[in-house]
């Protein structure tokens, strides 16, 4: 059987501040016998001018996608963020259908995954072999995961499967952490309530580890733990499910 092909998306955000949970994404996409390919020229999905307001600058970049990951090569599309694919697979949308572009999109639109959902729902894989992490964790359900992709099972399968990691559900664990992009600094002071609330509901269950598809989400709460000191460390799934091996 021939080895899936995969093209890795890269989010700007992960890219510059996270790079080690890109390059864990491909050693488990490796592993589980995916080819895995990477466009140097891959820059952004266009999410954050977008969500500012700006539809036609964002439209631009959006575009630039489209070119960088071309319908022809009918590769796989796999991102370590839920909240870029759901900008790809809902929000372009709003910027192609009707446009000459409109038929990119949608080449580009089915085959646009977020990491857990790939290996679960496209590969049928529910655990990757060898990995292990010692330790109690809470799942959050990213906004982006959840209504935009649907996700939710998927992460949680995998994660179950880790040697030696137990879950614990947090209260309202659907409820957005209050990042938001753009929100957390209009929105300051309601973006940082939002992450106290979350963080305090993830402390409740005891665990070691607060874990989620998204990095931007991982990002607004492990700064509101490291200021306030809180005994809880943030993982991206893909740090966990390359972790022991």
């Amino acid at each position: 059987m021939p080895a899936p092909q995969v093209d890795i998306f890269i989010p700007c955000f992960v890219d510059q501040l996270f790079p080690h949970t890109a390059m864990n994404m491909v050693k488990v996409l490796e592993a589980v016998g995916c080819e895995v390919h990477y466009n140097a020229n891959q820059t952004c999905c266009g999410q954050p001018a977008y969500n500012a307001g700006y539809k036609t600058e964002s439209c631009e970049v959006a575009r630039k996608f489209l070119t960088d990951f071309p319908t022809e090569q009918e590769r796989y599309i796999v991102s370590p963020s839920a909240s870029c694919i759901g900008m790809v697979r809902n929000t372009y949308a709003d910027l192609f259908e009707g446009t000459p572009d409109a038929g990119r999109y949608h080449g580009v639109q089915r085959r646009a995954f977020e990491l857990t959902e790939f290996l679960v729902d496209v590969l049928g894989i529910t655990s990757i072999p060898g990995a292990s992490l010692s330790g109690k964790y809470t799942y959050h359900d990213s906004c982006a995961a959840l209504r935009e992709c649907g996700i939710r099972e998927a992460p949680r399968q995998l994660l179950d499967a880790v040697a030696g990691l137990e879950r614990l559900e947090m209260a309202e664990t659907e409820t957005c952490c209050g990042f938001g992009g753009t929100f957390a600094v209009k929105f300051e002071a309601i973006s940082v309530a939002m992450a106290e609330q979350k963080v305090e509901h993830a402390l409740a269950t005891g665990a070691d580890y607060l874990i989620s598809t998204d990095t931007s989400c991982l990002m607004h709460l492990d700064a509101y733990i490291r200021r306030e000191k809180k005994p809880i460390k943030t993982l991206h799934v893909a740090d966990v499910l390359a972790s022991g091996w």
